[in-house]
């Protein structure tokens, strides 16, 4: 599937490889640590420079010239010469500007951003699979740290997930204790807008996101896979909505003086003030003239494709959509917000960022 980074790759073939002998402190920031490869216990980098990986809507090989040209290298050989880079944490349940804020924490000299790097998701596939759990805890601390070096000493890390990983939110934060985490989300009706306006790939995307999250054990809604299976596209994509803002309330809660809860309508009506407040939470200096930069410049560009784009664009889209699906959209709005009552998820997170 195109556009969102969640597909999770297939694992490697079980065939020889070439593992490179270049010394690890030699790789220069530009190799990216991409993929990670659990049958041979290696790292597969490529050379994605920072104008790539701003350009990339997320870090999928489509977007990245130099992913067919990898350089293998044993995650033992790696580790050992890793030195340790400030980690925060974007997690998000999709559609709610997520990728806009990950753009503008690409801040040469101050920090860098990664937009749903593959080398986590290929981590939850190998644990679907039936990785063993300690294992992959070894690796993701190590994943983690590779993917951190930054371009420059200074600069901190701002990693962006796919929301496919958010089953291992808590584990990351846990064996990241100076890491903080902004989760941001879009209200459901927006949510449930976005999915509908996508037409059938919004459709098939979220049955695909539910699906690994009822690997993920993250889906506790008061009904099983068999009701799950008779639901409408719409009715899924609540559900993995819900299922994910219950998980961001847990993490809240387990980590009130590091996580902090954004909404993507707060975030487009005061900009400044949400940028102000998370440079603070992620430790970033930056002044108010810094700040006012990246807005006109962030801000007004489609963080995906490009192009001229603002909040009066995303509201348009919302309403076109709800001109075509209104009656649809309001009836699993209703549901969902039954369902959520049902099974104790409040509607509205804790720990806001700033004042709606």
């Amino acid at each position: 599937m195109q556009g969102r980074g969640l597909a999770l790759s297939p694992p490697f073939r079980q065939t020889l490889i070439m593992i490179a002998t270049v010394e690890p402190q030699a790789l220069p920031a530009e190799w990216l640590a991409h993929r990670y490869d659990p049958g041979h216990d290696a790292i597969h980098f490529i050379q994605a420079s920072r104008e790539e990986r701003r350009a990339a809507a997320f870090l999928t090989d489509e977007h990245l010239p130099g992913a067919a040209k990898p350089l293998v290298m044993r995650r033992q050989d790696v580790v050992r010469s890793v030195s340790a880079t400030r980690l925060n944490f974007i997690f998000h349940s999709a559609y709610c500007c997520s990728t806009l804020l990950a753009n503008a924490y690409d801040r040469p000299g101050s920090s860098m951003s990664l937009k749903e790097p593959v080398l986590l998701n290929d981590i939850v596939g190998w644990r679907h699979r039936g990785g063993e759990p300690a294992a992959i805890g070894e690796v993701l601390r190590d994943g983690l740290a590779t993917l951190s070096r930054g371009f420059t000493p200074a600069e901190s890390c701002v990693i962006k997930p796919s929301n496919v990983v958010n089953g291992l939110a808590s584990a990351m934060l846990t064996m990241r204790p100076e890491a903080t985490a902004l989760l941001v989300h879009a209200p459901l009706d927006a949510f449930l807008g976005s999915i509908a306006g996508k037409g059938l790939w919004g459709r098939r995307w979220v049955r695909e996101l539910l699906a690994k999250l009822l690997k993920e054990g993250l889906v506790d809604l008061g009904f099983g896979p068999e009701e799950i299976f008779l639901h409408t596209d719409l009715q899924v994509a609540a559900t993995g909505w819900l299922a994910q803002h219950a998980l961001f309330a847990k993490l809240a809660a387990a980590w009130p003086d590091r996580v902090r809860t954004l909404n993507s309508e707060t975030l487009l009506a005061n900009p400044h003030a949400a940028l102000a407040a998370l440079d603070q939470l992620f430790g970033v200096d930056a002044t108010e003239d810094d700040r006012a930069q990246i807005v006109s410049e962030v801000f007004t560009r489609h963080a995906k494709f490009g192009g001229d784009f603002d909040a009066r664009d995303r509201e348009r889209n919302r309403r076109d959509a709800t001109e075509i699906h209104g009656e649809e959209l309001a009836m699993v709005s209703q549901w969902a917000l039954a369902v959520a009552t049902s099974a104790g998820v409040d509607s509205v997170l804790p720990l806001p960022l700033i004042a709606d």
